[in-house]
C-alpha cells in the first residue's frame, strides 16, 4: 500500500529551492531586487509553502482567492482550503505587478531573504473584506479579543499575490534541528518505518498523561503502526510554554512511555492562528501532506477563549467539508481524563455513571500555578519525569 496521496496532486510539490546551485543564484539575484520586510504570519505561510505542507499551493493568494476560500472553503478554480495564504502589507511603495520582489524575514536577525516572489498583482481589501475574512474564518466573539484576528488586522489590507520559491526555513532549523521537519522529511521517514497506518497528533502544549492516553488510544482503534506528534513552533499568544521546553517534555514521554520506533517526535514552523474549525480543517490538510494518514481532532482544537463550542473543530468536517475533499481520516475524541472509578484514563463521553468529581481534572492555571510553586501535580494528571521538566522552567522564569 502507498502512502497517502497528497493534497490537490499526486506528489508533492515543495516550494523550498533545494538545488544549491539555484538557490545560491536566487540568493545573489534577491541582493539587487526591491525587498519587503514582511509579517511574522507571512514568512510563516512562506516556510510552510517550502516544506511541502500548503501542497498544492504556489504561492500568495489574490484577493478573489482569499475571499473565495473565506465564503466556501475553496479557491477560485475550485481547489478545497479552508483558509486565506496571504502576503499583506500596509503600503507596497512602488511595487506592482509583473515585479519580482525579494521577500525579508522578520524573526531573524539580519532580515534575510526569505523567498523571492513574482508579483501577479497587487490589490486591497475593503474594511468590509476584511471584517468578512474575521468573521469567516476566525468567528470571534463581538465582544471579546481575538488573537488570530488581532493579528491578521495588523499587517496591512494590501495584496501582493503570485508564485514564490522559498530558500530557507527560516529560524525553524536553527534553533530545532533535531525537531523541525519538512512534510518531505515526514513523509520520507514514515516509508522508511515501513508504517502504513500513520495518526498525527498536532500540540502547542505539553503533553500530559491523557494527551499520552489519547494518542495510545487512537493507535490501538485504529489499528496505526506509526503515531506523529506534530507540534507547532512558530508564534503563541503570551504565557504558552516556550517550544524547546515543550519539545523535552515530550520527547522524555515518548522515550518513556512508547514503544520503541512506534512515535515520531517532529514540529512545523507556523504562526498559530487561533482560528478553531477552519484551522482545524488546515491542520487535516497539511496532516495527509505530511503522510499521516489519520488525525486527532479533540475537545476545544486550535480554540482561544470561549469562541467556539467545545466539537465545532469536529462537526465543520461533517458539516462543511465537502465529501472526498480530503482522503486524511479524522478521529474525533473527547476531553480525555483519569477516571478515579476505573483507575485509569478515559474519554469522558465514555464513562458511564460518572460525574465531574470522579475525574481528575485541573485547569491549565491551576497546573501553572502548581508547576511554578514546584509542586507536581498528580500522577494521575502528568506524568512526574514531565512535570520535573516544567517546574525547571516555572523555576528558571521566576527568577
Amino acid at each position: 500500500m502507498a502512502i497517502i496521496k497528497p493534497h490537490g496532486s499526486d506528489e508533492l510539490n515543495p516550494l523550498f529551492v533545494y538545488d544549491t546551485a539555484e538557490n545560491e543564484a536566487l540568493q545573489k539575484e534577491a541582493s539587487g531586487l526591491t525587498s519587503i520586510l514582511v509579517s511574522s504570519a507571512t514568512a510563516a505561510n512562506a516556510v510552510m509553502m517550502g516544506a511541502g505542507y500548503f501542497n498544492p499551493l504556489t504561492g500568495y493568494m489574490n484577493k478573489a482567492d482569499a475571499l473565495s476560500v473565506a465564503n466556501n472553503m475553496k479557491t477560485t478554480s475550485g481547489l478545497f482550503w479552508p483558509t486565506p495564504v496571504l502576503n499583506l502589507v500596509e503600503n507596497a511603495g512602488s511595487v506592482k505587478a509583473g515585479d519580482r520582489i525579494a521577500l525579508k524575514d522578520p524573526n531573524v536577525e539580519g532580515n534575510p531573504v526569505l523567498a523571492v516572489m513574482d508579483v501577479e498583482a497587487v490589490e486591497e481589501f475593503s474594511d468590509e473584506d476584511m471584517a468578512l475574512i474575521s468573521e469567516k474564518v476566525y468567528a470571534p466573539s463581538p465582544d471579546e479579543a481575538h488573537p488570530g484576528v488581532d493579528a491578521f488586522n495588523a499587517q496591512g489590507k494590501v495584496i501582493l499575490s503570485g508564485p514564490i520559491k522559498v530558500l530557507n526555513f527560516s529560524y525553524f532549523q536553527d534553533e530545532f534541528p533535531d525537531t523541525f521537519r519538512t512534510a518531505v522529511e515526514i513523509r520520507n521517514e514514515i516509508a522508511e518505518h515501513g508504517w502504513k497506518k500513520v495518526v498525527a497528533f498536532q500540540t502547542r502544549n505539553p503533553m500530559h498523561l491523557a494527551h499520552e492516553e489519547l494518542c495510545h488510544m487512537a493507535m490501538d482503534r485504529l489499528g496505526c503502526d506509526g503515531l506523529v506528534i506534530h507540534m507547532l513552533l512558530g508564534k503563541l499568544k503570551p504565557g504558552d510554554i516556550p517550544a524547546p521546553v515543550r519539545d523535552a517534555a515530550i520527547r522524555k514521554m515518548v522515550e518513556l512511555y512508547f514503544p520503541k520506533n512506534s512515535a515520531m517526535v517532529t514540529g512545523y514552523g507556523f504562526d498559530m492562528l487561533y482560528a478553531g474549525p477552519r484551522e482545524g480543517v488546515l491542520h487535516a490538510v497539511f496532516r495527509q501532506n505530511m503522510g499521516a494518514t489519520h488525525f486527532i481532532v479533540g475537545r476545544d482544537h486550535a480554540g482561544v477563549g470561549d469562541h467556539y463550542g467545545a466539537f465545532d473543530a469536529q462537526t465543520i468536517f461533517d458539516n462543511e467539508v465537502p465529501a472526498g475533499a480530503l482522503d486524511i481520516e479524522i478521529f474525533k475524541a473527547d476531553h480525555t481524563a483519569y477516571s478515579k472509578k476505573l483507575g485509569k484514563v478515559m474519554m469522558m463521553c465514555e464513562a458511564e455513571n460518572h460525574t465531574k468529581d470522579d475525574f481528575v481534572l485541573l485547569s491549565g492555571t491551576k497546573v501553572r500555578e502548581m508547576l511554578g510553586r514546584g509542586e507536581a501535580p498528580p500522577k494521575e494528571f502528568s506524568r512526574p519525569e514531565v512535570a520535573d521538566i516544567l517546574i525547571s522552567y516555572y523555576r528558571s522564569i521566576a527568577k
